[in-house]
């Protein structure tokens, strides 16, 4: 029983990885015949591609967004809706259901949302007749205005983990903290975070996973346009767009796992490690 789910992992998952990694050392294009090239696809996206390290900002603006803003607002409303609070299944629903709709739907809401002419931010803000900001277009807001939205569905992806780690809390911790007079903050600082470390690992593999493969809404939204570029969209650009450059986005796609391998392991290292003192 555990072979075939090996064999799939190891076809489906380790086979591309590791063909990805060895194809960043050539210039494949898929029609022409292979050659070895050796570090030249990462000399020139280190140093020679201008799109490279705007994109690697792009995507670490994108990861301190999820930590910062959708995280800790994920992690309110979970808390907020585990106190009971009436009507707290409706709010439930309504919160999660941005996770409910695919990448693709909630950037063409967005889209409506941010047009230019007759849009319905812009007529909120009396722009409906023309002459409105162009969220989409400016490259100084387009990369904000798509966090937006990116964050409008992790929040809620978030509330859910804490929601369902919260429910698993012991009650007699909580009541043990009241009986010792912990006030609500004190009791979910020393009592009830430690125990959603669990939670806590999950949510962080996630964000850092969710922040570096984004492509979806930004290519539904604003079809990757100026001033929005990111790394999971420059690989689909040079694999698929002229000249097929399967080894330099190969070369891409070698970075951005190595670069979401960095937070992860070194977080969960800090856990075991914790664990291990423990």
């Amino acid at each position: 029983m555990v072979a075939i789910p090996l064999v799939v992992d190891l076809v489906f998952i380790w086979g591309p990885a590791l063909a990805t990694i060895v194809l960043s050392f050539t210039d494949a294009t898929g029609a022409a015949p292979i050659h070895w090239v050796g570090t030249k696809n990462y000399h020139t996206l280190a140093e020679v591609d201008p799109s490279f390290w705007p994109a690697v900002r792009h995507n670490a603006i994108w990861l301190g967004v999820f930590i910062l803003i959708a995280t800790p607002l994920g992690m309110l409303f979970a808390v907020l809706l585990d106190r009971g609070l009436q009507g707290s299944r409706i709010y439930q629903s309504v919160i999660f259901l941005p996770v409910m709709l695919s990448l693709a739907l909630i950037g063409i809401i967005w889209q409506v949302i941010y047009t230019t002419n007759g849009g319905l931010l812009n007529t909120l803000l009396g722009h409906g007749d023309g002459g409105g900001v162009d969220f989409l277009g400016d490259p100084s807001i387009n990369l904000w205005a798509v966090l937006v939205e990116a964050t409008w569905r992790q929040a809620g992806y978030v509330m859910i983990l804490y929601l369902s780690g919260l429910k698993a809390v012991d009650l007699a911790l909580k009541e043990s903290a009241a009986l010792d007079g912990a006030n609500g903050w004190q009791t979910f600082r020393y009592v009830v975070f430690p125990v959603l470390r669990p939670v806590n690992v999950v949510i962080l593999v996630v964000t850092v996973i969710e922040s570096l493969r984004a492509f979806d809404l930004v290519y539904i939204t604003n079809q990757g346009g100026i001033g929005l570029q990111l790394i999971s969209a420059m690989i689909t650009q040079q694999i698929t767009g002229p000249g097929n450059r399967i080894g330099y986005g190969s070369a891409l796609g070698v970075v951005l796992l190595l670069i979401s391998l960095v937070p992860i392991v070194a977080f969960l290292v800090q856990q075991f490690r914790k664990e291990d003192e423990s």
